[in-house]
């Protein structure tokens, strides 16, 4: 069985390092993923009908949900 390797590159082999392990002063450091690479398209979201009706519905979840509670209080109240 062999040993997983590491997906960390390898100081031994990574070019512009130092015996330290830093790097030159204005050199860049060799980075594991990059920012630059183009980002995915973001797709697009409902119609705003359907995000409004979505708000109102939990809304009234939310509202049922504290007269509950409410209900519950003045009960315990008693």
């Amino acid at each position: 069985m062999s040993e997983p390797t590491s997906p960390d590159p390898d100081p031994q082999n990574t070019p512009g390092l130092e015996p330290g392990g830093g790097v030159a002063p204005g050199d860049t450091p060799p980075g594991e993923s990059s920012t630059s690479e183009a980002m995915h398209h973001q797709p697009d979201t409902g119609s705003r009908g359907a995000n409004w009706m979505a708000y109102v519905i939990i809304g009234v979840v939310v509202v049922f949900a504290a007269l509950f509670f409410v209900g519950y209080a003045i009960g315990l109240a008693d």
